[in-house]
């Protein structure tokens, strides 16, 4: 079983060495390439003020954060949520240094991401895979065809959702995106995947067959390119029988 969780952050501004602290988390949780349906997310009261510039990418105020909790109030529950994952973050150096800024904050110990997850760099696999290009994670949905529609502004949870949809078309596609019904999502381990179940009512597909006249002008097609190869020609194969549609 592989279990990872996709994460992004939200912050004051740009450098945890100056004090900017994070002020959101958001993760999704996948499993064997699967969207399980279990979220982290989490606004945080930095005890400070919040950067004009990083205002205007993700809207997030001072005032929005008062009543929130400070990182201590959460660290445990976020911990335990990405435990022993491998981490899928968009510009990883970034984010993996503001948590760890963080936790440093917190222990002694000085506990880090790296001795607690393995960490996947989207925007680093994105460079490979497209030297030269923009790839940055609208660049990315325009390119994979994800819908980001919803992005007005910068947010953890829907980027970090919207992340997920990029890495797996990035890596092979997307396996199965299907979440449990609300209200049977799981918490842990195996008991968190999630089953796709198609509607008892839903309408049988309908079939539309070539008709007689269609049938023949295909022969004809093949007939004329098995004559051009000189009896060469792949493409003949015994002929379906004709059924009309109304």
């Amino acid at each position: 079983m592989t279990r990872q969780v996709v994460l992004d952050t939200e912050t004051t501004g740009l450098e945890p060495e100056q004090g900017h602290r994070i002020i959101e988390i958001g993760a999704v949780e996948l499993i064997d390439r699967r969207l399980t349906g279990r979220r982290f997310h989490r606004y945080i009261n930095p005890q400070r003020d919040i950067d004009d510039g990083a205002i205007a990418v993700h809207g997030i105020t001072r005032e929005f954060l008062v009543d929130k909790p400070e990182f201590a109030g959460i660290v445990d529950e976020f911990l335990q949520f990405i435990d022993g994952a491998e981490l899928v973050i968009h510009n990883a150096p970034f984010d993996v240094a503001f948590i760890d800024h963080e936790l440093a904050r917190l222990s002694s110990a000085q506990r880090r991401i790296e001795n607690i997850c393995s960490v996947v760099d989207t925007l680093a696999m994105a460079r490979h895979k497209h030297p030269g290009q923009k790839n940055s994670l609208d660049a990315l949905c325009r390119r994979y065809d994800v819908d980001n529609s919803q992005r007005d502004l910068h947010g953890a949870l829907l980027d970090a959702e919207i992340l997920a949809d990029v890495y797996l078309m990035m890596t092979g596609g997307q396996t199965a995106l299907f979440v449990a019904d609300e209200g049977e999502s799981a918490t842990t381990g195996a008991d968190a995947y999630a089953v796709a179940r198609l509607p008892s009512d839903r309408p049988k597909l309908r079939v539309i067959l070539a008709t007689v006249d269609e049938l023949a002008r295909h022969s004809a097609l093949l007939d004329e390119v098995e004559s051009r190869s000189r009896g060469r020609s792949v493409w003949r194969t015994q002929a379906p029988s004709a059924v009309e549609t109304t």
